[in-house]
């Protein structure tokens, strides 16, 4: 359990506000429960609580896109895409602490598990680049296919998956080697990416081509796909964008974009189980720590669907900044 530092007078009026779901023990508390979300035509965050209500606007940098906690979730990062640097906040008071500048059009990231480096993709250099978050040094730089969007780092640290959208790549980066050792040609513009819990599958979702494809980890081929097509909708209204596999590896969700819903999938039989209508242009997904409950950011409805994932309906979508892409959720 981090410690409760709640400097921000809002916050620690939230605090006591909520106080029955945010139990204290001695100095240190849990976690909020609280979900951020970046909103990337209103250059602010957006912070909902447990109980799905909006209760704070945070104005923020330009164009923030991609987010993601540290490692031990006491701080976050915002990709500043029209800013080109990344902004870091302090989770609990959701304060400015830093900004690492120079860093070209970052889109979305992952943080490797040394917990020091984070791996960035460049949209306007098709690049990706690897920052050390403790000094703002620019470590290394890999040249890809043009409009690179999605980052995934495996376990094991070794190898890094970028996502080219325009040349319809995935690039895979050994840090080891400190090289582009495979371009992996997958269907019609890659977006982002999810590891099977074991490591062994790389699901990449391929937005215009209406799909998912799997690629296998150790021989970097791709071994199959997973096709979507929600009733009332046509093959190119199907634009899957974000996804997520939960922890025991047997389902997945993923947003489907302008077709206004989300996908889960039974992962072993790389078969739909189900579509939940959720709001405009499904965009970016995460799963509470429980599982029970997945947010949806809906980019042309500028909303938040909290969809039940027990019973595969939506509890509420929530009013939030101009086109949300990223969410975090502070409940681990």
């Amino acid at each position: 359990m981090r410690p409760c530092l709640i400097s921000s007078p809002v916050l620690r009026a939230l605090v006591v506000a909520t106080a029955s779901l945010l139990p204290f023990a001695g100095v240190a508390c849990a976690q909020t429960g609280m979900a951020i979300v970046s909103d990337e035509r209103g250059d602010t965050l957006s912070i909902l609580s447990p109980d799905l209500q909006l209760v704070r606007t945070v104005e923020t940098c330009a164009r923030p896109r991609g987010v993601h906690f540290s490692a031990d979730r006491s701080a976050f990062y915002v990709g500043c895409a029209d800013d080109d640097a990344i902004a870091i906040y302090d989770t609990a008071s959701l304060e400015l602490t830093g900004r690492i500048r120079g860093v070209p059009a970052p889109e979305t990231f992952d943080l490797h598990p040394d917990g020091r480096r984070l791996i960035v993709s460049n949209e306007e250099d098709a690049a990706a680049s690897v920052i050390d978050i403790e000094t703002g040094e620019l470590l290394a730089e890999y040249f890809t296919g043009e409009e690179p969007e999605g980052v995934q780092v495996t376990p094991d640290g070794r190898l890094v998956f970028v996502a080219s959208e325009a040349a319809n790549l995935v690039h895979v980066i050994d840090l080891e080697a400190d090289a582009v050792i495979a371009d992996i040609l997958v269907d019609t513009r890659p977006r982002r990416f999810a590891l099977t819990p074991d490591g062994k599958e790389l699901w990449v979702s391929a937005e215009l081509a209406g799909i998912v494809d799997i690629i296998d980890v150790e021989t970097l081929k791709l071994v199959g796909d997973v096709a979507f097509l929600p009733t009332g909708f046509r093959p190119e209204q199907v634009t899957p964008v974000d996804l997520e596999i939960t922890a025991d590896g047997l389902r997945a969700y993923v947003a489907l974009g302008r077709a206004n819903h989300v996908a889960v999938v039974d992962v072993p039989k790389r078969k739909v189980i189900d579509y939940v209508l959720v709001g405009s242009r499904a965009w970016g997904l995460a799963l509470t720590a429980d599982e029970s409950r997945l947010y949806v950011a809906n980019g042309l409805s500028d909303d938040v669907t909290v969809v039940d994932t027990r019973s595969l309906k939506a509890l509420s979508s929530i009013p939030v900044g101009r086109v949300p892409y990223d969410i975090l959720i502070d409940d681990r």
